[in-house]
């Protein structure tokens, strides 16, 4: 079972407000969890984060892994340490394809030179 520690939604409309919960990655966002770990208030300034800072230790040491989301709020928090920034390598084109008549040019060369040898 993958298990993932995710941000889950509850507020009315316009006013959202979140839980950080430990649930299997197959549930629905706000559907089953296995467990509650804190709360999120992303609208108070600075906003508020109250965690299980043990719980979440322990769900990360068994194998849960974070969403981008509840990843970067456990940075935050000072419970993960940030990844350094690595550039995306830029993409290799591959070789522009020859023409059919240099193709065929090059098959009758290497052809003629094993026939003369």
């Amino acid at each position: 079972m993958a298990v993932k520690i995710r941000l889950t939604r509850l507020g009315d409309k316009k006013s959202p407000f979140y839980r950080m919960v430990v649930a299997d990655s197959r549930c629905a966002r706000d559907g089953k969890c296995i467990e509650n770990l804190g709360t999120y208030d992303p609208l108070k300034k600075p906003f508020e984060l109250k965690l299980n800072k043990e719980r979440v230790q322990y769900w990360l040491s068994v194998g849960a892994t974070p969403t981008e989301t509840a990843r970067e709020l456990l940075v935050k928090d000072g419970i993960l340490e940030a990844k350094p920034y690595v550039a995306p390598r830029p993409k290799q084109l591959p070789p522009a394809p020859k023409a059919k008549a240099e193709e065929n040019a090059e098959g009758q060369n290497e052809a003629d030179a094993t026939a003369n040898a």
